[in-house]
């Protein structure tokens, strides 16, 4: 015989679930059709959340990464200001000598004529620079937040072990526990869930700052 879990707030058990299958049942992945950069359809798949799969999360979500698209862009234009100014300078010395002047023109003789100063290509060459280190700052920023997070959550398998035992009413919209020594039977809040799952794996000031917020079912 399956044993039935209560909630401790409203005394029942039949809408009571395990909070790891409340947090998969939340996650669905989703196929749309979209346009890819050459206009054509393409499949693709995506994972859709809803609030109370993610205010049940056993860990915080990692930090944004967006800021590594300026790191390309940077590094694409310190690549090409820099071949750039390479070719710009190679097609000036390549260009053809100047038409010796008319023999009419008396005054003016071929020693005369001064060439011409080559255009200021230098500047292509400090905007490789200054791209080329906004890149190596960013893409340091980027490795710096994934290290630190990495390390923020590597206790992680000691907060999924508290976070297996925990319960969810779907009437009251509460979590509780179940035969965790040190852990009492109140019912919890989703961001007292967080906090003591959280805490238990060493990230739980993350709590504060990413809070547990989910509407209730009905």
């Amino acid at each position: 015989m399956s044993r039935t879990h209560t909630c401790p707030g409203c005394g029942r058990d039949d809408r009571v679930q395990a909070v790891p299958a409340v947090y998969l049942g939340g996650r669905d992945s989703v196929v749309t059709r979209e346009r890819d950069s050459d206009g054509d359809m393409r499949n693709v798949t995506r994972t859709a959340t809803t609030g109370l799969s993610k205010a049940l999360a056993p860990m915080p979500e990692p930090p944004s990464y967006a800021i590594g698209c300026l790191g390309v862009l940077a590094t694409a234009v310190a690549i090409g200001t820099f071949l750039g100014g390479v070719l710009a300078g190679k097609w000036f010395r390549d260009e053809p000598a100047h038409e010796p002047p008319e023999l009419g023109d008396w005054h003016m003789y071929p020693q005369d004529v001064a060439a011409e100063a080559p255009p200021a290509y230098e500047f292509l060459g400090w905007i490789s620079a200054f791209a080329l280190l906004a890149a190596v700052l960013v893409f340091t920023l980027v490795y710096r937040r994934k290290t630190v997070f990495t390390r923020q959550t590597r206790g992680r398998h000691r907060a999924e072990e508290l976070w297996s035992r925990g319960w969810y009413c779907h009437r009251c919209g509460t979590v509780h526990f179940e035969d965790v020594p040190g852990e009492d039977r109140a019912p919890l809040t989703l961001q007292q869930f967080r906090e003591r799952v959280w805490e238990h794996g060493g990230y739980g000031d993350l709590a504060a700052e990413q809070r547990a917020v989910a509407a209730l079912e009905g």
